[in-house]
Parts: structure tokens; C-alpha cells; sequence
């Protein structure tokens, strides 16, 4: 090592980051910063439309504002991120997450009829209910008391769900005449619009484009305004697809500590706690598997695929989903796209640093943003919906040994160290759903069902989780299911009993 390089090791800079010892240099985790940033920035565009019903008739006016929910998006965002590379000294990146939003929007505003100052309570109860979790060492216990396929039925059920949340709000799929929901007719300049998005940003990711989404988003949106002033196809009052006449605006922080835990009265109060459980499950299960997926990619797990200090990540997250509901921007999660930075060589919490102050700039771009479409975002939406499907078809590395077996090391239980045998090609296999196992394969098929059949992340989850413990106590099979599993059934049942127990019950 240089004179150069050892001073700077030596540094106060160097000491926090360590870059010598995670092999990378300020440099590169300075553009994995800004990779990471450009892959995950659609959340700035999406989360606003989301909260503020954008293209939802009759929803719009019931929406959070636009400026505002930009500003918190971008502070919660920015400041946790950089909490996170500070902390952690790894490279995650934190924002609020799509799923989770569509459950505060459309679950318990639209349809249980909460304020949002109320649901944002429940997003931070849900928060603090994973700190404590966290602080306990509990919460990878809990992850273990749920089936793999019920975990993977989740995020495929929320991936459908976000993906009928953008072709519902683009106009591409309507209220049918005979139907529930139809295909639009290709012949109105929203649904052009709409297919142009979806054409460009397909075509972005099939060539592997960095920030493909974003891209997308922006293009999409300059064409939606050239589309509008030849064919004035948006009202003026939306101020979609027209050039505003400030480009920056001060932020505005009024959502910030907009929160209240009124739902507990509003609604049955097991119907609330219901909520809160299945709030935390979504984030719960989202985070664990991003920290492992970017953390196998990064370097962080050991020989055991265990990550060392990984309450730490796990902490901020925890803090992260209880501050997006305090500021109103709905839980803010860790996201799967900080593997983007990690793919181009980041390393070190610096990364984490970058990522989360560009998102400050943006919280002055409010008036340019709202120039944004619902037909501009949908094909993130669709996209990322697919890429949270896409775990069905997961797979699964296994180190084959020069005798054939494959490579299982118990350290409690081995008789050699695994090293005794050296592992040569590794044997990829698909560790989906076996939906011939009515147990798992069914349960699994009701999350996934009912999550976009019903508009509702909680009826999805909450009838999987009492069809899963039924079918095993139906098999005779009932030790194989958790204690926590069934707590869970039984909380759920009595989620979707309130209404009747509410009648007979004032209390409930």
C-alpha cells in the first residue's frame, strides 16, 4: 500500500468506512452511490401518486397532497439511508416501500374508511412493534414460525397487487360492461401513452439500461406533454403533463409528525391490531430477504449464509418503517435495488451515504415531478410487480462435494470441518411453491388470489395463514405448526369476525 493510501486509511474518513478492508475505494462506492440512487429513484414519482389516488376517479380529492408527500418521501428517505451507511457501514439503501403504501392508500383509507393521520399511526406501531422485536434478538425467530412458501406467496400476492394498482390507474385496465374490470379500447391518448411507457420501459430493462425505471418515468412524461398540448388530453386543474411555471418550490414539511393511533377506536380494535400484524409481516419479510439477497451478493454472510451484526441493519430498518409513518410517507423499507450499487462494486456504508443525500435535491423539484402522470408510473409499477413475482422461480445454489453429496455443514453436529472435502460445481435447482402440497400450495394460492382480487394486502395473507393451519390440523399434522402460526390464524380469524362480533359486542 502507497504512503497515500495508508494516510487515508488512517483518516477519520477512512477509519468510518474501512475501504482498503471491504477491497473498494471512495470512487467506486461513490458511483454504486449514485447507481443505487438512479435504480430505486421511481419511488420520488411513485409514492405521491400512490397517497394522492392519482388517476383514482372520485379518490383524488381524498389523496394526501403531491408537495408534501414528495418532501417526506425524500427526507425519510435520505435521512435513513445515510443512517444506515453510517451505522452499519454497508450498502442498503432505504425508501418507502410500494405495497406497503398501496395498503395505507387503498386498504385502510379507501376501504376501511380511516383518515390518514390514523393509518400512519398504524404504520408507526407496526414500526415500533419490529424494534422491540429487534432489541429483543426476537425477530428472526419469528421468521423461522412461518412456512417459505407462505413467505414467497406474500411478496408474489403484493407483486400482482402493485401491478393492478398501475394498469388500473393508467386507464389500461377499466370497469367492464358485463365484467368486473376489462381491457380498455385503444383509442384514447391515456392508454397510448400508457403503451408507449410500457414499450419504452420494457425495452430498457430487456437491454439491461441502468435506471431503466426512471428513464422510463421521464420519457413517458415528456411525451404525455407533447401528446397534451397537440390533443389537450388532461384537465388543467391536474397539472399532469403540463410545464409548470416554477420549477422549484420551497419543501413542504406539513405531514411531518401527521399521525395519530386513532384507529384503535375508529375501527374494531382487534381489526386495528389485525392490521398493525399485517403491516409488520409485509415489512418484516420484505427486509429479511433484501438483507440477504444484496448481503450473498456483497460479500457480508459467512460461511454459514449468516450476516454478522445483523441487528444493526435490521434496527435501522425498524426505525425506518415507524419514521415513514411519523412523516406520512408510509413505511420506509430497505430495497431489494441496493444490489444495483453493490453490482458495480460498492462496498462500504459510503454508498449508502451518496444514495441518501441525492434524494434531498428532489424535495425542491415538487412542481417539475407533479408534471408526472399515472401513465408515466404505471410501467414501474407493472415492472416491479414482475420482479416481485419473479421469486416463485427462485433459485437456489447448492455446493456439490467430490463424492456427490451436497455440502450441508452443521458446525454442532459435524464430525470434520467442511473444508475437508472440497466443493466443485455448484447445482442450481428452483425453490418455488409446490402447489401440489395442499397445505402450502393451497394456502399459498390463497394469498396470492386474494391479495389483488380484493384490493387488500391483509385479506390476502390473513385467509392464506387460517387455510395453511386448517389443512395441517385436518392432515392430523398439527405439531408441525408453529405456536406463532397459530396465534397468527386466530388473530385473523377474529379480524374477519369483527363486523358480527361488533354487532353483538360493543367492546370488540
Amino acid at each position: 500500500m502507497s504512503g497515500f493510501a495508508e494516510t487515508f486509511e488512517r483518516s477519520a474518513f477512512g477509519k468510518r468506512f474501512r475501504f482498503a478492508q471491504h477491497r473498494t475505494t471512495p470512487a467506486r462506492d461513490t458511483v454504486a452511490g449514485i447507481t443505487t440512487f438512479i435504480v430505486m429513484s421511481y419511488i420520488i414519482f411513485v409514492n405521491p401518486a400512490i397517497l394522492g389516488f392519482a388517476g383514482i376517479e372520485g379518490l383524488e380529492e381524498a389523496g394526501l397532497p403531491f408537495d408534501a408527500v414528495l418532501t417526506s418521501t425524500c427526507l425519510v428517505a435520505g435521512v435513513m439511508t445515510i443512517l444506515m451507511g453510517l451505522y452499519t457501514n454497508r450498502a442498503y439503501a432505504i425508501a418507502p416501500g410500494l405495497g406497503l403504501n398501496a395498503v395505507v392508500a387503498f386498504t385502510l383509507v379507501a376501504n376501511e374508511g380511516l383518515s390518514f393521520p390514523e393509518a400512519m399511526g398504524l404504520i408507526v406501531v407496526e414500526g415500533l412493534a419490529i424494534t422491540i422485536l429487534v432489541l429483543l434478538g426476537l425477530r428472526e425467530s419469528i421468521m423461522r414460525a412461518i412456512p417459505l412458501e407462505l413467505k414467497k406467496a406474500i411478496a408474489i400476492g403484493i407483486g400482482l397487487f402493485i401491478a393492478f394498482i398501475g394498469l388500473f390507474n393508467s386507464g389500461l385496465v377499466v370497469r367492464g360492461a358485463a365484467t368486473p374490470v376489462d381491457l380498455a379500447d385503444f383509442t384514447t391518448w391515456t392508454v397510448l401513452i400508457t403503451i408507449f411507457g410500457l414499450i419504452l420501459t420494457i425495452g430498457l430493462r430487456a437491454v439491461g439500461f441502468p435506471g431503466d425505471l426512471l428513464v422510463g418515468i421521464v420519457l413517458t412524461t415528456a411525451f404525455a406533454t407533447i401528446v397534451n398540448y397537440a390533443a389537450d388530453v388532461y384537465p388543467e386543474s391536474l397539472g399532469y403533463a403540463r410545464w409548470p411555471d416554477d420549477i422549484v418550490s420551497t419543501p413542504d414539511f406539513s405531514l411531518v409528525g401527521e399521525f395519530s393511533f386513532g384507529a384503535f377506536t375508529t375501527l374494531p380494535f382487534l381489526a386495528a391490531v389485525t392490521f398493525a400484524f399485517t403491516l409488520f409481516l409485509a415489512d418484516f419479510f420484505d427486509t429479511m430477504g433484501t438483507l440477504v439477497g444484496v448481503g450473498r451478493q456483497a460479500g457480508y454472510l459467512d460461511a454459514r449464509g449468516e450476516m454478522p451484526d445483523v441487528q444493526k441493519p435490521l434496527l435501522v430498518d425498524s426505525l425506518a418503517a415507524a419514521a415513514g409513518g411519523a412523516v406520512s410517507a408510509s413505511s420506509a423499507t430497505t430495497y431489494i435495488e441496493s444490489a444495483s450499487g453493490v453490482g458495480v462494486g460498492g462496498r462500504t456504508g459510503w454508498v449508502s451515504v451518496v444514495t441518501g443525500a441525492l434524494f434531498f435535491p428532489f424535495m425542491f423539484l415538487a412542481p417539475l415531478i407533479g408534471m408526472v402522470p399515472p401513465q408515466a408510473t404505471a410501467p414501474a409499477l407493472i415492472i416491479v410487480g414482475w420482479l416481485m413475482i419473479s421469486v416463485l422461480t427462485e433459485v437456489e445454489e447448492e455446493a456439490e462435494l467430490e463424492s456427490g453429496d451436497p455440502l450441508r455443514h452443521d458446525p454442532t453436529t459435524a464430525t470434520e470441518p467442511a473444508v475437508a472435502r472440497r466443493p466443485t460445481t455448484p447445482e442450481r435447482r428452483l425453490a418455488g411453491i409446490d402447489f401440489h402440497d395442499i397445505a402450502v400450495g393451497l394456502s399459498a394460492a390463497i394469498v396470492i388470489m386474494l391479495m389483488p382480487f380484493t384490493f387488500s394486502i391483509t385479506d390476502g395473507i390473513a385467509a392464506g395463514f387460517i387455510v395453511y393451519v386448517l389443512v395441517r390440523i385436518f392432515q392430523g399434522q398439527w405439531a408441525r405448526v408453529h405456536p406463532l402460526m397459530y396465534a397468527s390464524a386466530l388473530a385473523f380469524t377474529f379480524y374477519f369476525l369483527a363486523p358480527l362480533l361488533q354487532q353483538e359486542l360493543s367492546w370488540i
